[in-house]
């Protein structure tokens, strides 16, 4: 067995090891219970939402290759973003896809070209993520009425987020003093800059990172509502991308396990049980296994 398929198999057994975790711990009959008496309509109205966030990421993948030199059109960039979420469901790591993506792409500007524009276009959507649950965070926080965040959550959450602002401090002082990121990393900062903060490029950049951002959001709103659960917009806009953010720890396959450890966790804060946040994360998983149904229906036929 080579080392990267000990790691997968690692990662299965991990996945498997958290959810009969959780089962015990948020007691999984009721967790059955819940989900049992889910509404369908919620769930479809979910899937429709992350097949918009679909197409609409691969727009942002258009666009993005577009300021680094390469043409992508649109139909086939969309094609290509759900058959890489196929991969990124069945597969651990969640990053294959993604690297499958960038090398099926490379033929028109060659592969570090391709694979900048598929970096620079998941980096960017991670971005959205983190300054929405950054400024909600705050706000929840110090707002009259907000979140009672327990010091035990919010110091590490506070923790991450003063991280991420200061290393986006320092990758957007490397513009101006590449010595601040050194040689490698500088290289791929000019790139990074022209996809994404250019005067061209950085308005749509923001108004698609906007959008794409409040589908996963409301996808994971409508999956809690399936199940009963209805949050606040504080609890969308604050605990919500701390629920997805803790997908990427690579560790289990497509961050199942985790991601539903996290609500359990989390949303207790926003008057839930946690049975139904483990609910209406596993709600949550099953919307994004149908929403890449076209690309698993594109992969039969091709």
């Amino acid at each position: 067995m080579t080392r990267a398929q000990a790691w997968r198999v690692g990662q299965l057994a991990f996945t498997a090891l958290l959810i009969a975790l959780l089962w015990t711990a948020a007691d999984g009959p009721e967790i059955m219970r819940i989900l049992s008496q889910a509404q369908p309509l919620w769930l479809l109205a979910a899937v429709a939402v992350l097949i918009c966030q679909t197409v609409l990421s691969a727009l942002r993948w258009k666009l993005t290759a577009a300021h680094l030199g390469q043409t992508l059109h649109l139909p086939h960039a969309i094609k290509e973003y759900f058959l890489s979420q196929v991969i990124n469901q069945a597969l651990p790591g969640a990053v294959v896809g993604d690297a499958t993506r960038a090398v099926r792409a490379k033929a028109q500007a060659g592969l570090a070209v391709a694979t900048q524009a598929v970096v620079f276009e998941r980096l960017a959507g991670q971005i959205a993520m983190f300054v929405t649950m950054a400024c909600a965070f705050a706000f929840t926080s110090m707002a009259v009425g907000g979140l009672d965040w327990p010091l035990a959550y919010a110091a590490p959450i506070g923790t991450v987020i003063a991280v991420g602002c200061a290393v986006g401090i320092v990758i957007t002082a490397g513009q101006w003093f590449p010595a601040l990121l050194g040689q490698k990393l500088s290289g791929w900062m000019r790139p990074f800059y022209t996809a994404l903060l250019s005067k061209k490029a950085l308005p749509a950049q923001i108004g698609l990172g906007a959008v794409i951002t409040l589908c996963n959001l409301a996808a994971f709103g409508l999956c809690a509502w399936a199940v009963g659960v209805h949050l606040s917009i504080a609890a969308l806009l604050a605990i919500v991308p701390v629920i997805l953010f803790s997908m990427l720890i690579p560790f289990t396959v497509s961050g199942w396990g985790i991601r539903e450890g996290a609500a359990a966790v989390l949303l207790p804060l926003a008057g839930t049980s946690a049975s139904a946040g483990v609910a209406a994360s596993v709600m949550f998983g099953i919307a994004m296994l149908l929403a890449v149904l076209p690309g698993l229906i594109a992969l039969v036929l091709k």
